[in-house]
């Protein structure tokens, strides 16, 4: 990719790179560990963002 990226680009990677951490644990406890992990993690390699 190229190094110099327009502002809208950055902003929806670095959305993106957000949204990857992991679960929060009251969240786990709250749903008596129903929901286990984040719906939204992905790999950086495997499936490609459409930005």
């Amino acid at each position: 990719m190229a190094r110099n990226k327009p502002l809208a680009r950055k902003l929806r990677l670095a959305r993106a790179l957000k949204s990857r951490r992991a679960l929060p644990a009251w969240v786990m406890i709250r749903t008596l560990r129903k929901v286990r992990f984040s719906p939204v993690r992905r790999h950086w390699r495997i499936s490609k963002l459409k930005v």
